[in-house]
């Protein structure tokens, strides 16, 4: 058994790479996009879906590779997790995830300090967090419950599709939606954004969480 700080520290490392990957594979894209925001939206989701699977796969067997408080305490509520870890893991993943944010902005030699200025306001987006958070919930007790060796590229796979089908382009994690708010890059959401996202996004962990042990009675 991985010790807690291992389990810490897997967290906030996974954050830290799932959100470089996010928006530093969004700045790049703004790069090399030439203003085409479908080819620079594509640029962004393929590494978002790819770096999911390989962050799953290594630190799965550590923490679980949660990378997302919002999955932390639908594991909490199904009793899965003891609440002071989960605790524990919410802080990490949200201080890897701001961590991550910073190395992006370095590597591409912009200010490390931002706020994004990229609305993200309105009920279609607010549904599409519930939504996008929901079916990433689904997906995950599916697979823990029919095909746990599968979590990883279901994962993956779900978020890459979940980017093009949702308004919002499927942030599904309070911690990736609070750092991305730092940077003012192609993947930022303005401050004044944050809290309904979360809001929705709680929302839809929560509906998965009801629904879970209905649909997979026996393994959930």
């Amino acid at each position: 058994m991985p010790s807690l700080a291992q389990r810490a520290v897997s967290e906030g490392l996974g954050t830290a790479f799932l959100l470089a990957a996010v928006v530093g594979s969004g700045i790049m894209a703004a790069k090399l996009a030439g203003g085409n925001n479908a080819i620079a939206l594509l640029c962004n989701t393929l590494p978002t879906g790819a770096i999911l699977v390989v962050l799953i796969l290594i630190f799965g067997p550590l923490s679980g590779a949660h990378f997302n408080p919002a999955v932390t305490l639908a594991f909490a509520l199904r009793g899965g997790l003891p609440w002071s870890i989960a605790a524990l893991y919410i802080v990490v993943q949200v201080l890897g995830g701001v961590a991550g944010v910073w190395v992006a902005h370095l590597m591409f030699e912009l200010p490390v300090w931002q706020f994004s200025t990229s609305a993200r306001i309105g009920s279609g987006q607010w549904l599409a967090e519930a939504v996008a958070t929901f079916g990433l919930l689904l997906t995950i007790f599916g697979c823990i419950a029919r095909k746990p060796e599968a979590t990883a590229y279901a994962v993956g796979l779900y978020i890459t599709s979940a980017y093009w089908f949702t308004s919002s382009t499927s942030f599904a994690n309070p911690a990736v939606t609070i750092a991305r708010s730092l940077s003012d890059s192609f993947a930022g959401i303005a401050p004044a954004g944050v809290a309904a996202f979360i809001i929705a996004q709680l929302a839809g962990m929560l509906a998965a969480v009801v629904l879970g042990p209905w649909l997979w009675r026996k393994d959930i």
